[in-house]
């Protein structure tokens, strides 16, 4: 399943929870949060508390997990960065000619 919006993966906690057979409150109490949380991230809650999230999926026997998409991603592409000085970057802001 693909996660792109907060609302996908509250629409993916609610079906998970349906198929368990488990109501919004004891859901909510097996994960330790409130229900009126879990009535908002079901709904697609775009401010949900992460590790509140994380919480709630493995109360569902659910994993988080994160992949690229494979745009501009090329192997290697960011070793061809060069290093950058900080210090002489804050410097030469100063006006310390270093």
């Amino acid at each position: 399943m693909h996660v792109r919006t907060p609302l996908d993966l509250g629409l993916i906690i609610r079906d998970r929870r349906r198929k368990l057979g488990l109501s919004q409150s004891e859901l909510a109490e097996k994960a330790g949060v409130g229900r009126q949380w879990l009535v908002a991230v079901e709904r697609g809650k775009a401010r949900a508390e992460i590790g509140l999230v994380l919480r709630t999926l493995a109360a569902l026997g659910l994993t988080l997990s994160v992949d690229g998409d494979g745009r501009d991603r090329k192997a290697g592409k960011h070793d061809d960065i060069a290093p950058v000085d900080i210090d002489a970057v804050v410097s030469s802001l100063k006006g310390d000619g270093r």
